[in-house]
């Protein structure tokens, strides 16, 4: 309604507070959404009356017009909602074409979703200031042009569809990759990801979005494995398999060979069926590493990022033998991108551990502790480093 992030959150604090100051006394309304929509709508209309005494008299025109149109079309805007969730219109919304690709998905991680300017430089790889740039800069734009807060319809929709999927699969990795923890935060991000998908493909049927959910199920299959019951890492070799969901990697496989059933080759439905191999195998070592290096290879045409040639090298080493793997992942150390990404490093010195290279598995070891941010990924490395020494 208000075509502003800012003046739109300031007014929903005003009416937060308003609730609480009033709903002990008057009791809590019947429907507290559109109390609180009504509430937070003139708050900001009290908000920007303010503000157009200090403008010119035409702006002061302007602005009363603007002001009528939200007494006026509140009710019919509430009332004309048809899509389930709210949060999957405002995701179209960020996802505008009129935004930068990089500005859409960190104004949804931020806005929509929650997540903080420091959580999204993590999962982009790049500095905080740059994140939070971008996102003031995306606000600009939306309230400049009055991009609408909606759901497009054909060929608008389909414009947006990529960057709304990303969107919600970086939602996803920040509750099960990036956090690296079992805490109920962690699990919410995921399921809105799992539940925000399933909306998109009852809306659409995009097999891209089928795709992608088919990852995410069968990736969260795998979440009571990830870590021991002192919170500690569990890596995929290690891992109790007993204790994946099964019925969840069942609806996931599913899920991934309608995909690609219906020609979806792209990067979710790629990952969907490489993690489809994992979920299948009876053991790490019986895993079909072949397969897993041969859909890696589709995935580095499709998306040539620093990040997937070095799960390629690891799957490789799998395949050909530790000095293979090494040998890549020594040729993309040589890679800005990666020289700062603790994963890497983590690679690299396991597999020097495995060639009895201790001392260059200890130093990369040491390298990725420098860099690792989460608790528990700061355990799995000590005690790497503390094996290394014990031997």
């Amino acid at each position: 309604m208000l075509g502003d992030f800012d003046l739109a959150e300031e007014a929903l604090h005003e009416a937060f507070r308003a609730a609480v100051e009033q709903w002990p006394a008057s009791g809590i309304p019947d429907n507290v959404v559109a109390w609180l929509v009504s509430a937070g709508r003139f708050k900001a209309i009290d908000n920007i009356r303010r503000q157009a005494r200090f403008q010119s008299f035409d702006a002061n025109e302007s602005t009363e017009a603007h002001v009528l149109a939200l007494v006026d079309d509140a009710v019919a805007w509430h009332e004309r909602e048809e899509i389930a969730d709210d949060r999957l219109r405002l995701i179209f919304t960020c996802c505008h074409p009129a935004l930068a690709p990089d500005a859409q998905v960190a104004l949804t991680l931020r806005e929509v979703c929650g997540l903080t300017t420091e959580e999204i430089a993590r999962a982009y790889l790049t500095a905080a200031p740059t994140i939070a740039q971008r996102i003031v800069r995306a606000k600009t734009k939306i309230r400049e042009a009055r991009i609408p807060y909606e759901v497009p319809e054909g060929d608008a929709r389909r414009e947006r569809m990529h960057a709304v999927l990303r969107v919600i699969y970086l939602v996803y990795n920040e509750g099960y990759l990036s956090t690296q923890s079992t805490n109920d935060q962690a699990k919410n991000l995921a399921n809105e990801a799992i539940y925000l998908c399933r909306l998109l493909h009852e809306l659409d049927g995009s097999p891209n979005a089928v795709g992608l959910l088919g990852l995410m199920l069968l990736q969260e299959a795998r979440r009571a494995a990830r870590f021991s019951l002192s919170g500690d890492l569990v890596l995929l070799e290690e891992q109790d398999r007993s204790t994946w969901d099964r019925a969840m990697i069942e609806e996931g496989v599913v899920h991934t060979r309608g995909a690609l059933r219906q020609g979806s080759v792209d990067i979710y439905s790629i990952q969907a069926a490489i993690a489809a191999v994992h979920s299948e195998a009876a053991s790490y070592e019986e895993t079909d590493w072949a397969q897993v290096v041969g859909l890696y290879d589709v995935l580095t045409r499709l998306d040539p990022s620093p990040v997937v040639s070095l799960n390629r090298a690891v799957a490789v080493a799998m395949r050909d033998g530790a000095p293979a793997g090494l040998a890549l992942i020594e040729v993309l150390l040589t890679n800005p991108a990666l020289q700062n990404y603790h994963l890497a490093h983590a690679a690299r010195a396991d597999l020097c551990r495995r060639l009895q290279r201790f001392a260059d598995a200890r130093y990369s070891y040491e390298r990725a502790l420098e860099l690792a941010q989460q608790p528990a990924e700061q355990r799995f490395l000590k005690r790497r480093i503390n094996e290394l020494s014990a031997s």
